[in-house]
């Protein structure tokens, strides 16, 4: 209104707002119990539970937005489904399941995934988006120990430009279709084999939903010292089936990791 009197805050004091709490809590999750790459069901499940534990953990997501393929649900049909053992997963956060075909249940791919950021970040679980894990830290043992952080916008635009690292005790690979985690540590450990049937990343084989859900909390595990896959990564990595848009897999793998890793964290390696 004229004359009124002007606000106390001007563009600056935005700006100021938005430095100091971004660098505030990015300092503080320079040292992690645990850092999970990727946002999608697995690595949220995975921090929710982390958190609720009560372990320092932060998900690192390239993109700017977290769900992983939730959002599209299948074919963009925005639903997806949940066989009954995994259920559970979803009810605790609020998600609203309504029976389908064959012991299976459906769920609004967008109240999955809000709820499902939500409840992790109501534990105490930090996201930051827009950041990918680029690399990892390493010892002299080889154990993996943190993180290699960059903007995805800096990868999209072909910039060169040094990252900047996180440590943490143990990492998660939540990445998806490629295991883009332990692919990169694959690829630059000459030699390194990981604790999987073929010692390598397989890769993702064809759909086959019932078998690849069947086997895929099995494949959730510690592929390397302070390395454990999760989720699709988790399938990738052991040259699983593609499961498609059933998503209680991707829970209870969540769930798994989360277990493993703090049992490292409790054993203090």
């Amino acid at each position: 209104m004229a004359g009124s009197q002007p606000a106390a805050w001007d563009e600056v004091s935005i700006t100021r707002a938005i430095m100091e709490g971004f660098f505030q809590d990015f300092l503080d999750d320079l040292r992690l119990d645990v850092a999970i790459a990727g946002a999608g069901p697995s690595g949220l499940t995975a921090a929710r539970c982390l958190a609720r534990d009560g372990l320092r953990v932060a998900v690192f997501e390239r993109n700017l937005y977290v769900g992983g393929g939730i959002w599209g649900g299948g074919m963009l049909f925005p639903r997806v489904v949940v066989q009954e053992e995994a259920a559970p997963l979803f009810r605790e956060i609020g998600v609203r399941l309504r029976p389908a075909a064959d012991d299976l249940f459906l769920a609004d791919a967008v109240e999955a995934v809000s709820r499902s950021a939500a409840a992790a970040i109501d534990a105490g679980a930090r996201i930051w988006v827009g950041m990918g894990v680029e690399d990892l830290v390493l010892r002299e043992d080889e154990r993996v120990c943190g993180v290699v952080l960059n903007w995805m916008a800096v990868e999209r635009a072909g910039l060169h430009v040094d990252p900047l690292a996180v440590h943490a005790r143990v990492v998660i690979d939540a990445t998806g279709h490629e295991a883009e985690v332990a692919r990169t540590l694959q690829r630059k450990v000459p030699g390194l084999r990981l604790r999987t049937a073929s010692g390598e990343v397989l890769g993702e084989r064809p759909m086959w939903s019932q078998v690849a859900e069947e086997v895929l909390e099995a494949n959730t595990m510690e592929v390397h010292p302070g390395l454990i896959v999760a989720g699709m990564a988790a399938g990738a990595a052991h040259g699983s089936y593609r499961m498609g848009a059933i998503f209680g897999g991707m829970l209870l793998s969540g769930r798994k990791a989360a277990a493993l890793a703090a049992e490292i964290c409790r054993n203090g390696r």
